[in-house]
């Protein structure tokens, strides 16, 4: 095939839903518009309160800060396009989006991790948690979410922008590393091994970590009284819920992006593609702001509401 030096990419995914594009766009940004009011309601609960500065309320708060850093990246394209008759991006802007949101999903994946992390010394070693989770051991824990996932998307994003390509239709809703990577006129061997790489570091190993870590609260909770039981449930069952949920959507993107879309149902490519980017940040503050009782508390009394 020809190398073509593309300008622009088309999100071919897209199909004209004629007036329906009205109310598609109405309630995609109501969705963000809640994603963004309850995110920053979650940061703002746990900046002001002093006694949320713990390391699981820290960390809950860099959930939120991430949940608006991957929808920024996302939302505004994509509301764009519903009432867009071409779907045509920059090739500057497909990569700057293509970082964002591959950057946004793994540091939630590194962020619960080390979210498991604090479970797990607080359930398992809990007469050393405060010498454990020092702010100087939240600090390093902090940057290691934050770089580590920075470095290995660029490296990925990096080698993806060197490949000539012969082809500019992206069969996504939004621009992919994968995607984009199926376009080269050569081989993508480099590319294939260096993103399985990055995929066992930034996926599978964290997902083993997690797996491990609950085994451990398990093994701990099997010898402990019925309220020791229920205090690990009500700090560790909004967690769980999260990371099942975000590692079902992980590997229903990872497949998707393999997968010739046009060989599946329309419909239900986009619901895969967009459960990705939605689903996950309007969940975090919900199961976090309604289960854990003391964000709870602290939210109604900023609204200047009583608690029942």
């Amino acid at each position: 095939m020809e190398n073509i030096t593309e300008f622009h990419f088309n999100l071919s995914v897209y199909v004209n839903i004629g007036f329906y594009r009205y109310p598609a766009f109405a309630l995609g940004f109501l969705l963000f518009a809640i994603i963004v009011c309850a995110n920053l309601l979650i940061i703002l609960v746990i900046s002001r309160e002093r006694t949320l500065h713990e390391p699981m309320y820290v960390f809950v708060a860099f959930l939120s800060v991430n949940s608006l850093y991957g929808s920024a990246g996302f939302f505004p394209r994509f509301l764009m396009d519903l009432l867009s008759d071409t779907h045509l991006i920059s090739r500057p802007a497909c990569f700057t989006q293509m970082y964002i949101i591959y950057t946004y999903a793994s540091y939630e994946m590194t962020i619960l991790s080390i979210m498991a992390y604090d479970r797990y010394v607080a359930v398992c070693d809990p007469l050393h948690y405060h010498s454990k989770m020092t702010p100087k051991t939240v600090s390093k824990l902090a940057a290691f979410a934050w770089i580590c996932p920075a470095i290995s998307v660029g490296l990925c994003l990096y080698l993806t922008i060197r490949l000539p390509l012969c082809g500019s239709k992206v069969q996504k809703l939004y621009c992919a590393i994968w995607n984009v990577a199926k376009l080269s006129c050569e081989t993508t061997f480099i590319n294939n091994v260096v993103g399985l790489f990055v995929t066992i570091i930034s996926v599978f190993l964290p997902l083993l970590y997690v797996l491990y870590t609950y085994f451990r609260i398990i093994l701990v909770c099997r010898r402990s009284s019925s309220d020791f039981k229920r205090k690990v449930f009500q700090s560790c069952f909004p967690h769980t819920i999260l990371f099942v949920n975000y590692s079902v959507h992980v590997f229903c993107d990872i497949t998707l992006s393999r997968l010739n879309i046009e060989n599946l149902n329309p419909f239900f490519a986009v619901i895969l593609s967009l459960e990705f980017v939605m689903i996950p940040p309007i969940l975090n503050p919900l199961i976090y702001g309604l289960k854990l009782p003391e964000i709870r508390r602290y939210i109604w009394k900023l609204l200047c509401l009583t608690s029942p």
